[in-house]
């Protein structure tokens, strides 16, 4: 079965030349070519550690400049053939570990961003894996949150608490919706909040994610 990492590439691939390189992203600052240039950088590059480590973010933000100099569509079509096969992402289970998540996120950043949006119907299978990836990334995605915060599938009513707390939030919805709120992109994410006003409140004041 193709893996899910990989289909979300594609689309995003695809998505990305159907809107465009100047439309707008849901990460602030960035249009669709600083999406590509990110992911392109993030796998096939060793300044991407300037993602992670602070004293190299110039050494980062010169590289992405050198990429984003080619036209688009060669810089799409690059990213579309996967990383190179010396880099950790080109291992089948760090793709699915490391690249899952990143991928529907950021294509749904492109897609979401767009005006006359829609949710996709993603199916049971990419749900299931979806939720069982966010419940195990999301105790970091969340350390920020300055209540407590409990996710909800939606459709199985299963529960998992990412961190505990007296006062408490809930996070329901279909997991491809939760991941997209416990990474940040609360505004476009279709879930219910359940919790007191104020602590829904102070959750979505928050930021979260990476």
């Amino acid at each position: 079965m193709t893996r899910l990492a990989q289909t979300e590439r594609a689309a995003l691939c695809d998505t990305a030349l159907q809107v465009g390189e100047d439309q707008p992203t849901l990460c602030e600052g960035w249009d669709v070519k600083d999406l590509v240039v990110h992911l392109l950088v993030r796998e096939s590059s060793p300044a991407a550690a300037g993602i992670i480590v602070k004293p190299l973010e110039g050494l980062l933000e010169r590289e992405s400049r050198r990429v984003r100099r080619r036209p688009f569509h060669v810089l799409v079509e690059r990213l579309r053939q996967g990383p190179p096969t010396w880099s950790p992402y080109a291992i089948p289970r760090l793709d699915r570990t490391l690249n899952t998540l990143e991928y529907f996120v950021h294509h749904e950043d492109v897609r979401r961003a767009q005006p006359g949006w829609s949710a996709r119907d993603l199916g049971a299978d990419a749900e299931k894996l979806l939720w069982a990836m966010t419940r195990a990334a999301g105790k970091g995605l969340l350390r920020s949150a300055p209540v407590g915060v409990t996710i909800e599938n939606a459709t199985t009513g299963s529960t998992a608490v990412l961190k505990p707390g007296d006062a408490s939030v809930t996070v329901r919805g279909l997991p491809s919706e939760v991941t997209l709120f416990v990474f940040g992109r609360k505004e476009q994410a279709g879930v219910d909040l359940v919790g007191s006003d104020d602590d829904v409140a102070r959750l979505r004041g928050t930021s979260l994610g990476i």
